[in-house]
């Protein structure tokens, strides 16, 4: 059953019933309550919302972006993401205006449209490489956070240096690997010190990982799985299975993030999604079996030009003609054959007949939530060879400064099946 996108409508609602108006910094406006939370079980489906399409091939761009590190939206454009042009275009324009005070032309390089700015963030790699930075954002606070040292050689020999950067998802893969139960398995992109030198601070601002051992009953099911019978009688032991399968999982990880600023329509559900792909890759690399995916939102609101397309997305209930036009076209049928054949006594019945034959109740009823698939064929591993032995977590998240490697995942690796949704939204972004 998909509770993911039912949760998400909730919310949407409860925004609309609870929210207070709040000014914002882009002006536009917003409907805001705070603290609440998205809980999803990894075994429930990918989650990927089914209430309207969404671009997974976008999503998991973005997520290869933050794993290289990368800060400039060159790579995002070359492979055609577009989610942070309007925040590189402001930033352009910002400067540009500095440089070119009103009133004080004529200017030798005009402002450029958005459309032309990225058309040369694509073509000319000197522009892109000063217009396309976008600050010390997420993938900088991922890979590569800054570390300054304080050192005292003596009276006149002391003062700070930098000293080698940290990469936090590497530190996080060695802990999964030799400390799984570390209360201390967290990614921050919150910087304090570089919050200033950033475009946008970041909304998502950091997530921990929690691990615990499967249970004999769960290792039985996935040993089941992993041959590809369905339950049987025969309950194993975990040394048995051990035995037979030496390269089974043995524990579940989760992954918890914490949102300071909620884009609920727009933004919202691409976090979703990436931070599952996110807990789904971890989960490949370090041979452990998704398990819960939580996020903690702070300020969760609606911009008040998204407030008719929430609605939309919520849905509402199907008149019974419309669930008799539905039956017709599945069954191909007219429609008058199909209120003969389907028709009861009274509307409820009829009503209630229809919902136990998966008719659908409303214009945005869910479907089921897609499955997705991780090929690790020419992933490294331990061994040094590709597919014999344990894969090397920490090889594979070096291999994201590859552009053939990130190719590789993006078109063949990540493979997402059965994703069946209601059509595209489309909503303003506020920048």
């Amino acid at each position: 059953m998909n509770t993911l996108d039912t949760q998400y409508q909730a919310l949407l609602q409860d925004i609309l019933d609870n929210g207070v108006r709040k000014e914002d910094r882009t002006g536009t406006g917003t409907l805001s309550v705070f603290g609440r939370q998205i809980r999803h079980k990894m075994s429930e489906g990918f989650p990927l919302l089914t209430t309207k399409k969404m671009p997974f091939r976008v999503i998991a761009t973005e997520l290869m972006w933050f794993l290289r590190g990368d800060t400039n939206i060159k790579y995002l454009v070359d492979n055609d993401c577009h989610i942070w042009d309007g925040d590189a275009y402001k930033n352009y324009q910002t400067e540009w205006m500095k440089e070119n005070p009103p009133f004080a032309g004529p200017y030798t390089d005009p402002c450029l449209s958005q459309e032309e700015f990225i058309d040369k963030i694509k073509t000319d790699a000197e522009f892109a490489k000063k217009w396309g930075e976008l600050g010390p954002i997420y993938g900088k606070q991922w890979r590569s956070w800054e570390k300054i040292n304080y050192y005292d050689w003596g009276t006149f020999d002391r003062g700070y240096r930098r000293d080698k950067d940290i990469d936090q998802i590497a530190n996080s893969l060695n802990l999964l690997k030799t400390d799984p139960d570390s209360r201390r398995n967290k990614v921050s992109a919150w910087n304090v010190g570089e919050l200033d030198q950033m475009v946008l601070p970041p909304c998502h601002t950091d997530f921990q990982f929690y691990t615990r051992e499967l249970s004999q009953t769960e290792l039985n099911i996935l040993y089941n799985k992993r041959r590809g019978v369905g339950e049987v009688d025969a309950k194993y032991t975990i040394g048995t299975i051990t035995a037979k399968d030496p390269n089974i999982p043995r524990r579940a990880i989760s992954l918890m993030w914490n949102q300071r600023s909620v884009d609920t329509f727009l933004g919202l559900p691409f976090n979703i999604a990436s931070y599952g792909l996110l807990l789904e890759i971890i989960a490949t690399a370090v041979n452990m079996v998704p398990d819960e995916l939580i996020g903690n939102l702070g300020d969760t609101h609606l911009y008040l030009n998204h407030i008719e397309q929430a609605k939309e997305q919520i849905g509402r209930e199907l008149s019974l003609e419309e669930r008799f036009n539905i039956v017709a076209k599945r069954e191909g049928t007219t429609l008058e054959e199909t209120k003969h054949t389907w028709s009861w006594d009274t509307d409820k019945e009829t009503h209630d007949d229809m919902t136990s034959n998966n008719v659908p109740k409303r214009t945005r009823e869910p479907y089921p939530l897609p499955t997705l698939n991780i090929n690790t064929e020419w992933w490294p591993t331990e061994s040094g060879e590709c597919g014999v032995g344990p894969i090397d977590a920490v090889a594979v998240f070096e291999g994201f400064s590859n552009d053939n490697f990130c190719k590789c995942l993006l078109e063949e690796d990540l493979q997402l099946s059965n994703y069946q949704s209601h059509p595209t939204i489309k909503a303003p972004l506020s920048n």
